[in-house]
C-alpha cells in the first residue's frame, strides 16, 4: 500500500540529502520574495499518515513523477494545447467554463485534428450561461456551432446549467452577474492519454496574459479517469445542436431524452438527485468493481517507478465534495511546516479559513502564505455595473483575514500579486489557485504535496459550482524543485501588504461594495 511505499522512500530520501537538510531548514523570510524554505523537522505523523488518510476520502491513482510536466505560463500552456491537438488521434475531450467567442485559432486546430484522424472523437462541455451569454451575438455556442456543423458524427457540444438558477431568478438576474448561482467550472484538456489540469479557461487573456497553472500528466490512467468525469457531466447536460441552415440562430440547446436526469430548469431537486447518484462512484476512495478507476496501463509506469500519488477531487453540490474535506486533512497534519495558498479571488470557505488559522497559530504556528491578486490584476479591474465593485469586495475580504490573523496570533502574510496593470500594455491578470504544502520529507529541497484544479476554494467553489482537482502527493526530489520553481515564480511578482494598507484611504472599500455583498448573499449568489 501506499504508506509503506512512502515510508520506504522517504528513508530513502532523508539519506540522499540529508547532508544538506541543515542549511536549509529554515525559517521563511515572510517580508521578501526571497526563495521559499521550511522549518526543521516536527514531530507527529508524516506524509505516510497523510496518505492513509486520504485513502478514505478520495480514489488514488499511483504514477510516476515523470510523467508530470509543469508548463510556466499561458503562451507556453496555449503553445502545448495546440501541439497536442494537431497530434490527436483518438479522442479530445475539454471541459471549460467558456471558450472565448473569437478563439478561431483555437477551432481551426481541431478542425484540422479531425480531418487529418479519421478515428478523432470530439467532445466539449462548456457551461450554459457563459457559453451562451452574449446571444444572439457571436458567443462560445456559435463558435462551436460551427465546428458542430462540419463534423456532426463526430463531435459533441455539451452545456451545462445549473439547477440553482431557475424560474423568476433566472429572469430576473442580469446575465453579467448570473454566473454567481452556479457555474460548470471545471478545467479538463484531454488529448488521447494525456490531460492538462488547470484553472484556466480557453480564451485570448488565458493564452496571453492571464496568469495561472498548469500540469500536464502523461498518463493514459489519469486520463481515462478524468474523460469518464467529462463524460457523465456531458450526460446530465444540455446538448448544442446547429441549424441546417446555419442562419441567426445558428443554434438552438435541447435536453436530450437519454439524459440519465430530468431537465434542471424543470426540476432540480430531481436533477440534483440524479446528477449525484451518476457522480458519487468518481469519489469513491476504493477501487472496487464498476469503479472508475480501472487497473493501469501505462507503459512507463511500474512498481518501482511510481513514486508519486494523485487523487482525484470532485466537488457538485449539495453533497458531493471530496476536496474540502481533503484539504482541510491536510491542514490538520501537525507534520506540515509551512505552507503557500493561493487564489485570485481570495475568499476561503470558511472551514479552510479556520484550518489555515489553526495551522498558523500556536502551538503549532505553521509558516503560511497567501498569495491573491492586487486589485490592478483582478479580472474585474475597471469592469462595468456591479462587477466593477469586485476587486474592492475582494480587498476587503482580505482585510478580514488578516484581522483574523492577528486575533489568531497566526503566522500568516498576505502577498498580492500584479504584473504592471490590467487593461494598460504590458498589464496581466492572476487566476492562478492552489496549494504548496512542505513536510520535513522535502529535507528543504520543495514542496511534498500540491493541491491544483479548477476550484477557487469559497463557498461558491462548494456550495454552488462544478470543480475538479487533483492532490498530488511524492516523494520523488526532481518533482519538488519542480513545485517549489513554479511556487517562487508566482511569488516573485508579488509584495506584502497588512491590514494599515488595507484599512487606507485608497483601499478600503465603500459601503455600496459592503452592501453589495451582502444582497449578493441574501438573494443565494456567493462571489
Amino acid at each position: 500500500m501506499i504508506a509503506h511505499r512512502i515510508r520506504l522512500r522517504t528513508t530513502r530520501l532523508r539519506f540522499a540529502v540529508r547532508k544538506l537538510a541543515p542549511s536549509q531548514r529554515c525559517r521563511l523570510n515572510s517580508t521578501s520574495a526571497s526563495p521559499v524554505t521550511i522549518h526543521g523537522p516536527s514531530s507527529g505523523p508524516t506524509l505516510e499518515a497523510i496518505a492513509s488518510q486520504i485513502d478514505q476520502i478520495a480514489p488514488r491513482i499511483d504514477i510516476s513523477a515523470e510523467q508530470i510536466e509543469i508548463l510556466d505560463g499561458p503562451k507556453e500552456f496555449y503553445d502545448t494545447l495546440k501541439q497536442k491537438i494537431r497530434k490527436a488521434r483518438k479522442r479530445i475531450y475539454l471541459s471549460t467554463l467558456y471558450i472565448g467567442k473569437t478563439e478561431h485559432e483555437l477551432i481551426s486546430r481541431v478542425h484540422e485534428a479531425l480531418a487529418q484522424a479519421q478515428e478523432l472523437q470530439v467532445s466539449i462541455l462548456t457551461d450554459a450561461l457563459r457559453g451562451t451569454r452574449e446571444d444572439p451575438d457571436p458567443s462560445c455556442a456559435s463558435l462551436l456551432a460551427s465546428l458542430l456543423a462540419s463534423f456532426p458524427e463526430r463531435v459533441e457540444i455539451r452545456m451545462y446549467h445549473t439547477p440553482n438558477l431557475t424560474g423568476l431568478r433566472k429572469r430576473l438576474i442580469p446575465k453579467r452577474i448570473n454566473e454567481g448561482w452556479g457555474l460548470q467550472h471545471m478545467k479538463l484538456y484531454g488529448i488521447d492519454d494525456e490531460v492538462i489540469l488547470s484553472g484556466a479557461n480557453l480564451s485570448s487573456d488565458y493564452f496571453t496574459n492571464r496568469q495561472d497553472r498548469y500540469h500536464v500528466f502523461s498518463s493514459k490512467r489519469v486520463s481515462d479517469y478524468f474523460s469518464r468525469i467529462h463524460h457523465a457531466v456531458c450526460s446530465i447536460s444540455f446538448l448544442l445542436q446547429a441549424s441546417p441552415s446555419m442562419s441567426s440562430p445558428s443554434h438552438k440547446l435541447i435536453w436530450p431524452s437519454s439524459n440519465p436526469a430530468p431537465n434542471p430548469l424543470q426540476d432540480p431537486k430531481s436533477y440534483i438527485k440524479a446528477a449525484t447518484s451518476l457522480l458519487l462512484p468518481f469519489s469513491s476512495p476504493t477501487v472496487s468493481p464498476g469503479s472508475p478507476l480501472q487497473p493501469s496501463t501505462d507503459s512507463v509506469s511500474s512498481q518501482a517507478t511510481e513514486t508519486t500519488t494523485l487523487y482525484p477531487l470532485l466537488c457538485h453540490t449539495p453533497i458531493l465534495n471530496t476536496e474540502l474535506h481533503t484539504l482541510t486533512t491536510l491542514f490538520s497534519s501537525p507534520s506540515l511546516t509551512s505552507y503557500t495558498f493561493t487564489a485570485g479571488y481570495f475568499n476561503p470557505h470558511p472551514l479552510i479559513t479556520r484550518s489555515l488559522l489553526t495551522l498558523s497559530s500556536p502551538p503549532r504556528s505553521a509558516h503560511g502564505t497567501i498569495l491573491t491578486a492586487s486589485p490592478h490584476a483582478n479580472g474585474f479591474f475597471n469592469s462595468k455595473g456591479v462587477s466593477g465593485m469586485l476587486p474592492a469586495a475582494y480587498t476587503h475580504l482580505s482585510l478580514r483575514f488578516l484581522q483574523a490573523a492577528r486575533r489568531a496570533r497566526a503566522n500568516i502574510r498576505l502577498r498580492e500579486w500584479q504584473r504592471a496593470t490590467t487593461g494598460e500594455e504590458g498589464g496581466w491578470t492572476y487566476h492562478a489557485k492552489g496549494v504548496w504544502a512542505h513536510f520535513p520529507e522535502g529535507n528543504g529541497v520543495g514542496p511534498s504535496v500540491t493541491v491544483i484544479g479548477s476550484s477557487n476554494y469559497t463557498s461558491r467553489s462548494y456550495g454552488l459550482d462544478l470543480e475538479v482537482g487533483a492532490l498530488v502527493l511524492t516523494d520523488d526530489v526532481g518533482l519538488m524543485r519542480k513545485w517549489r520553481r513554479e511556487e517562487e515564480g508566482l511569488r516573485a511578482w508579488t509584495r506584502e501588504v497588512q491590514e494599515k494598507e488595507l484599512e487606507g484611504k485608497e483601499r478600503r472599500a465603500g459601503w455600496r461594495v459592503r452592501v453589495a455583498m451582502w444582497i449578493v448573499k441574501i438573494v443565494g449568489g456567493a462571489l
